[in-house]
């Protein structure tokens, strides 16, 4: 299915965030410095288990259930 990790991400930036844009850009910066680039998936980007497992992590982390 493509477009999980893309998927995820907003997920957690949606939840953690609740609308503030501010927290919504440090949760973007978070997912870089993590070695994650959120800008470079799209809903048609291919699935890599590996990335997944990696976002589910960092959402673990951030204390948000998927």
């Amino acid at each position: 299915m493509a477009g999980k990790i893309k998927e995820i991400i907003d997920s957690v930036i949606s939840k953690r965030s609740n609308g503030n844009p501010m927290v919504a850009k440090a949760l973007e910066t978070k997912f870089i410095i993590k070695g994650i680039n959120p800008g470079d998936y799209s809903n048609n980007s291919e699935d890599d288990p590996l990335v997944i497992k990696k976002l589910e992590d960092i959402a673990k982390q951030l204390g948000v259930s998927l």
